[in-house]
């Protein structure tokens, strides 16, 4: 039975291949760079191992190992529905018993693009250990442990979990949270980066840096990780490490923690899909009280005015239109870490036109963001002028106000007062060009997004290829447009001139203004031109 399951889940996995072109791609070369990580990271544990410093590898497959468990259990709570292809719920009217589907499972939740790599990797990784036999194999069993420990934790947490995962206000709220995350994840990495080398002191900077810096952070991290063997996420990757100290006691003891938390992650995936089989979780249909018709009731009587409303609620009940809005305010916090670097505030004085480019071209795939909701613009009639400027209002009204106030807030840190009207006409002037932009592009290149209810971190297969092509051509017409308000813009800064300033604000406002109008009429062409072909291309993505 168990075969049977992975012989199921291998099925699936190759019929991605059949269903598009673009899935065909994204599948190809998500294969290709995690072979290509994978390899390069085994290359480099084993050279430290062989080569390097043993007790580099123990304390870095250790720590890898911690990380890759926390990914695993953390990630499907927070990117929920990324992999429902084998959910157990459609095996509930086959006789099968609850352990036989738990191991099927199990080792189906394995046949992934993500799940092939860990295998490759955590054992790969263990022949750091090729010149010490014994070791080599005890790092390998730890290996199996620290997988199983990986799938059995992630499989318990989210069926634990499954009741509250299905309510709608946890998604939302889940989302901007894990949003927030990964945007602060570049600044923590590089404040922890930039402690570090002060910690280190220049003496690092010598000829013989390099091994200095490692001579002094070795026993840190290696306090770090012998903590981290000992719980629940490094005790199974920790057992190639304890075998080559020879520390048996410390051996033992690991692998009766790593042994635990197998059984207990078994148990309560047991109980839970126990639990969920008998009474499966139906989501939160309490949902909200409607309180008039929001957004609108508020715009006059048009089919304009309608698409704006219908945007604007998407603004303040999607997550995924309200993720992108409260990421906005940590800009600012990016900048300004990534600046510290350098002893520069350039960083953070960009942030304000940097807002405004984003905010504007956040709108470049709305027909994809309809998804099936679409057909009502088709249905009803809603000329290609009516649409293009419906979805451009939204962000006309809110993106200035926004853009202004980032400007001022960097400024303020910077203490750079003498440059808030250029930067001001540089956030206006990029904000309306790429809001033009997005409205004509839009019209011509839709490619698959998060369906609605999804998760936004979740990416469908075939996308990754699709809306890298898509942007990348967006972000080259935007940027070209946008060279002659960048040209005033950046002369009013070096001559420090208030004329100039204020010149920039004009040419900002103008010829953004110019450019928005151009583009939303060309998008309006397009997308009277398109909207059988529109219609077809959102209705057949995955």
């Amino acid at each position: 039975m168990v075969a049977r399951f992975l012989t199921l889940k291998l099925t699936l996995m190759g019929n991605t291949f059949r269903r598009s072109v673009w899935q065909t791609i994204g599948m190809i070369v998500a294969v290709l760079y995690a072979l290509g990580t994978v390899g390069m990271l085994v290359a480099a544990m084993v050279f430290v191992g062989v080569a390097g410093d043993p007790a580099w590898a123990a304390v870095a497959i250790t720590l890898g190992g911690v990380l890759t468990v926390v990914g695993w259990w953390l990630i499907p709570i927070f990117a929920f529905g990324v992999d429902a292809t084998l959910d157990p719920h459609r095996f509930s009217t086959f006789a099968i018993p609850r352990r036989t589907l738990l191991a099927g499972l199990a080792v189906a939740g394995l046949v992934s693009v993500p799940g092939i790599a860990t295998v490759l990797l955590a054992l790969g990784v263990s022949f750091a250990w090729v010149l010490e036999p014994g070791v080599l194999l005890v790092s390998l069993a730890g290996a199996v442990l620290g997988i199983a420990t990986c799938v059995l934790g992630s499989r318990a947490l989210t069926t634990l979990l499954a009741p509250v995962l299905e309510s709608r206000r946890y998604r939302e709220v889940v989302t901007i949270v894990a949003l927030v995350l990964v945007v602060m994840i570049g600044p923590f990495v590089g404040w922890l980066a930039n402690g570090v080398q002060i910690s280190v002191g220049p003496e690092a900077t010598d000829g013989g840096g390099a091994a200095s810096t490692g001579t002094q952070l070795l026993p840190l991290f290696e306090q770090v990780a012998s903590v981290a063997g000992w719980t629940p996420f490094g005790a199974a990757w920790s057992l190639g490490g304890a075998a080559h100290a020879g520390d048996w006691a410390g051996l033992a003891g690991r692998l009766a923690v790593a042994l635990a938390t197998i059984g207990l992650a078994w148990l309560v995936w047991d109980r839970a899909l126990a639990r969920s089989l008998e009474r499966p979780p139906v989501g939160d249909g309490s949902g909200g009280k409607a309180k008039g018709l929001g957004p609108f009731g508020r715009v006059p009587f048009s089919p304009t005015w309608a698409v704006a409303a219908r945007t604007a609620t998407y603004w303040l009940r999607d997550p995924r239109y309200s993720g992108s809005i409260a990421i906005i305010p940590l800009l600012p916090v990016i900048m300004y870490f990534a600046g510290q670097s350098t002893g520069s505030f350039f960083m953070l004085l960009a942030t304000g036109p940097f807002v405004g480019w984003i905010l504007g071209f956040s709108i470049s795939n709305d027909i994809g963001y309809d998804n099936t909701a679409f057909a009502l613009h088709v249905s009803s009639g809603v000329d290609g002028r009516a649409d293009r400027w419906g979805r451009a209002i939204p962000m006309l009204a809110m993106g200035p106000l926004v853009s202004a106030a980032t400007v001022v807030a960097s400024v303020w840190v910077a203490d750079s007062w003498h440059l808030t009207m250029p930067l001001l006409g540089l956030a206006i002037g990029a904000l309306l060009v790429s809001t033009g932009v997005s409205c004509a592009v839009s019209a011509r290149l839709v490619y698959p997004v998060a369906k609605p209810g999804e998760s936004p971190l979740k990416s469908p297969q075939g996308a990754a290829m699709a809306t890298f092509v898509s942007q990348g051509i967006g972000f080259a017409i935007t940027l070209g447009l946008s060279l002659p308000v960048f040209a005033v813009g950046i002369t009013a800064i070096a001559l420090g001139s208030v004329l100039w300033g204020a010149l920039t604000v004009v040419v900002g406002a103008l010829y953004g203004g110019l450019i928005l109008v151009l583009a939303v009429r060309f998008g309006a062409r397009v997308y009277d031109k398109r909207l059988p072909e529109l219609l077809q291309q959102v209705q057949s993505f995955p």
